[in-house]
């Protein structure tokens, strides 16, 4: 779960605890360093899949562009929250 900037919450899937290396609950992270870690977390993510099941996860690479057609709404200095990881 996440709050964007103007405090519209959002929350993310990822298919894989991976995530769990690039977030911390709790933090705020400017919007350009959020894309950063998220294009990271959800490629490893998507990869994993991939050497699984041989295919890349679609689901993560959409919630991917879902994130970064989002935060093209702000500033790229403006602070987004990571409020927790999802059950």
């Amino acid at each position: 779960m996440i709050d964007w900037p103007d405090g519209t919450p959002q929350t993310c899937y990822s298919p894989s605890t991976i995530v769990r290396d690039h977030f911390e609950p709790g933090a705020h992270y400017p919007v350009a360093e959020f894309l950063v870690r998220s294009r990271t977390a959800l490629n490893a993510a998507s990869e994993r899949v991939r050497q699984r099941h041989g295919a890349p996860c679609s689901l993560a690479l959409a919630e991917l562009a879902g994130i970064e057609a989002a935060a093209a709404r702000y500033p790229a200095d403006a602070l987004v929250i990571f409020r927790s990881f999802g059950k």
